[in-house]
């Protein structure tokens, strides 16, 4: 019984452990950087929210790299990215094949250091759909995390 019960202890402690140590490496999400819409028109979908709605709009940055065509909407509280796709594998091409109109493709939160952002995700079992960052739109490392890990979402981490 004795030795059951100190190895429960020590169960309990190393658990405790893990899981300081794990949120102390993270810091944990910041602020909510972009919702990303599919848009089978680039042009026609930056004139809605330039002419029509009176955003300010970015011009249109071709990533070939991601296969995506980006347009960044500015709100005074975060962005709206317009993708399309560029050259012939782009996923928003899949992604429109199977929305004809458009929608919404993922979202975007801020991470203070994506090493230690991707290190969490590993640890937790949660998978990125490359094994390293790549630079996104903002010049700056993003990794995209798998919707079915994410209820539902495909969700976009970019290092602040």
């Amino acid at each position: 019984m004795f030795r059951f019960a100190r190895f429960a202890l020590c169960r309990q402690l190393m658990v405790r452990h893990v899981s300081a140590t794990a949120k102390k490496s993270f810091s944990g999400l910041g602020k909510f950087n972009h919702v990303a819409i599919a848009v089978p028109n680039l042009e026609k979908a930056t004139a809605l929210y330039r002419d029509i709605l009176g955003a300010k709009v970015s011009d249109v940055q071709d990533l070939p790299e991601h296969g995506v065509s980006t347009v960044f909407v500015e709100l005074p509280n975060t962005k709206i990215e317009l993708l399309h796709p560029f050259g012939e594998d782009s996923p928003i091409a899949k992604f429109l094949a199977k929305n004809k109109s458009g929608g919404i493709h993922h979202i975007c939160v801020e991470v203070n250091n994506i090493r230690e952002a991707v290190a969490t995700l590993q640890t937790n079992n949660i998978r990125t759909l490359t094994k390293e960052p790549k630079i996104g739109a903002h010049g700056k490392p993003v990794i995209f995390c798998h919707p079915k890990d994410c209820n539902g979402v495909l969700l976009e981490l970019e290092e602040a």
